[in-house]
């Protein structure tokens, strides 16, 4: 058994399982039409289109109507991926979401059924905006296991079912959408292929990024004209600071498990929850900007959706190309953090849904 970095996962390479590996055969993502700008933002909150933009980098966010449930999203996600896979049917469905369509049931099992995937587990992944990779990392260990062949992964969020729209903390922030991707079995010296995961968490600093009532600790009162409880709360600086420091030390883990250093490198994939965050965390790496794809201008801070969903706007914009070794890290709510490699694959299919994808530019 071996370990490579703190918080690592081992794995076993004198046995014949190692050689196998989630690899990656389909991509999709999906964006709902409304368009909110800087300045439909500003007409009720104390800010401006040039503060959020040198704050936090975001120009625009997209926000489902009100017919329209975190379930929904993944669905179109979900199908756009298993028809880049050309695949029919996978043997799990798991889905990363802070936002699920109810308390209970999980959404997972509504999506699979809705995809014409009956009887297949499904289940959902809380970990805010690690969700993604949890997920994946969840899916990898199901694949290796022998557990299933094919998963569904689907990160999808419709914050803005959580987001105060008074909030001037939050309300810029945040926005929905759903990405997700088609993992199968493959060999770990095959393109496509999950490479370590070093991931972890540290609940001491839970209430930094939290929705304070609606769970067993705080079961929701009555609604109140000013019931701020069921609404996400943040603590700025706090979750600036950890983000920056988590996510740049766990993306050296996964990358120092890979084999890899700065110079090997080709892009960094991070959470989109700030353009100054992904920066950060791009120079402490020694990542040059050029090597940094973004869409946060464009989507805002998606939470779960946040990877995949820059995954398949790179991709389809030429930024992700047949060789290129891939870095992912993320950071949310919990504290949690993840990051993976994987060296980006031939013939991928990228399919955005909602016309065309919006631009993705690099820091």
């Amino acid at each position: 058994m071996t370990y490579d970095g703190p918080n690592a996962v081992p794995t076993r390479r004198d046995s014949p399982s190692s050689r196998v590996a989630a690899r990656l055969i389909g991509l999709g993502s999906w964006l709902p039409s409304r368009v909110i700008t800087n300045a439909d933002l500003s007409l009720t909150l104390d800010t401006s289109d040039e503060w959020i933009r040198t704050r936090i980098g975001i120009a625009t966010r997209r926000m489902a109507d009100r017919d329209t449930a975190t379930s929904d999203m993944a669905v179109e996600a979900g199908s756009l991926a298993m028809k880049s896979a050309e695949v029919a049917h996978v043997d799990a469905v798991v889905l990363a979401t802070a936002t699920p369509d109810h308390p209970v049931p999980s959404t997972a099992p509504v999506v699979a059924h809705r995809l014409g995937l009956p009887c297949v587990p499904a289940f959902d992944v809380g970990a805010g905006c690690s969700g993604f990779l949890y997920a994946t990392t969840v899916a990898a260990g199901l694949i290796h296991s022998a557990t299933a062949q094919t998963v569904l992964v689907i990160g999808a969020e419709t914050m803005s079912a959580i987001t105060n729209p008074t909030d001037r903390t939050t309300a810029p922030i945040f926005g929905d959408g759903a990405g997700a991707v088609v993992l199968t079995v493959g060999r770990a010296e095959e393109a496509g292929t999950l490479g370590p995961v070093a991931w972890g968490s540290d609940g001491a600093h839970a209430e930094a990024l939290c929705i304070p009532e609606g769970g067993s600790r705080h079961p929701s009162p009555r609604p109140t004209a000013n019931d701020n409880g069921r609404y996400v709360h943040m603590q700025g600086n706090e979750v600036f600071r950890h983000a920056v420091r988590r996510m740049s030390q766990v993306a050296k883990d996964a990358a120092s498990a890979t084999g890899w250093g700065p110079k090997d490198i080709d892009r960094l994939i991070v959470h989109q929850a700030n353009a100054r965050i992904g920066a950060a965390v791009a120079n402490a790496l020694c990542i040059p900007p050029d090597r940094v794809p973004s869409n946060i201008s464009h989507v805002a801070n998606t939470s779960a959706a946040s990877i995949p969903l820059l995954l398949t706007h790179a991709a389809a914009q030429g930024q992700l190309t047949a060789g290129n070794r891939v870095l992912m890290a993320c950071f949310g709510a919990g504290f949690t953090w993840a990051a993976s490699t994987l060296t980006w694959p031939r013939n991928l299919k990228p399919l955005a849904g909602n016309g065309t994808a919006p631009g993705c530019a690099t820091a």
